[in-house]
């Protein structure tokens, strides 16, 4: 079974520069409608009620949705499972544990499809023909940027960040063996830059220390695009398992042809 991401595969030729140039557009609308609502969402969120929270979760349910609506099965698949996954993690980890706390102490509704959001948006840089013509030193870049990081959370910051350099580390294990290389630079800078901008808003922060009081955190953790390395294994693990169940549904629950009379 084939379980590479989309965003690594090989630029394809194309049969033609019509083809080519719709692709650009696809992957320039994901980035640009990604990178303009997200901020924008975290922006709106400030002092706001629970119910306009609710309307901002359901444009980013629709916003994901209508960009969806250009991608093959297995990216559709794929980004349902992260959003499981992350869903999963967000309300393990905020409400339960407490290791990061949102303003309103819950999980906003544009959350989950906030995560299928980042992911679509990553997995749309690294497959870009752009990224992938500049691979190597993008990966360079990406490790440079995070090391930095990272010592600046151990090193200099006013805030001990051990849990950023761990997270880190498993970026660069990621980068290292895992078959999403464009992909996790693409989430590197996404999700660096979206975390900062949300803890700098308050739309949530994260605790001085995790529930055992040994690990130190950062507001926000230095590494936490690592964490998108095991949302994307967890996709392309489970979304074609994901998509032969719905197939196989389909076909179940679909009438059955009768023979003509």
């Amino acid at each position: 079974m084939d379980v590479a991401s989309p965003a690594d595969r090989p630029v394809a030729r194309r049969s033609s520069g019509d083809a080519s140039r719709s692709e650009f557009r696809r992957d320039a609308t994901v980035v640009a409608g990604t990178l303009t609502w997200v901020p924008l969402v975290l922006v709106l969120d400030r002092g706001v009620d629970i119910w306009w929270q609710r309307a901002l979760g359901l444009g980013t349910w629709l916003l994901l949705g209508w960009l969806l609506r250009r991608e093959i099965p297995l990216v559709r698949a794929q980004v349902a499972v992260v959003i499981a996954f992350a869903t999963a993690v967000e309300y393990t980890f905020s409400p339960l544990l407490e290791v990061y706390i949102y303003r309103l102490d819950n999980v906003p509704v544009f959350v989950p499809p906030g995560h299928g959001l980042v992911y679509l948006c990553a997995l749309a840089l690294g497959r870009s023909a752009i990224v992938h013509r500049r691979r190597a030193p993008l990966v360079v870049v990406t490790v440079l940027a995070g090391a930095a990081y990272a010592g600046w959370g151990l090193l200099v910051s006013d805030r001990l960040d051990v849990l950023g350099a761990l997270w880190f580390g498993c970026l660069l294990g990621f980068l290292r063996w895992g078959r999403s290389v464009t992909l996790y630079v693409g989430a590197f800078a996404v999700v660096t830059y979206l975390e900062l901008l949300g803890t700098w808003l308050r739309t949530w922060e994260w605790q001085s220390h995790d529930p055992t009081g040994l690990i130190a955190i950062g507001n926000p953790p230095s590494g936490a695009a690592g964490g998108y390395g095991w949302f994307d294994l967890a996709a392309v693990l489970a979304a074609p398992a994901l998509l032969h169940a719905v197939r196989r549904l389909r076909r179940v629950s679909s009438p059955s042809q009768q023979p003509a009379a």
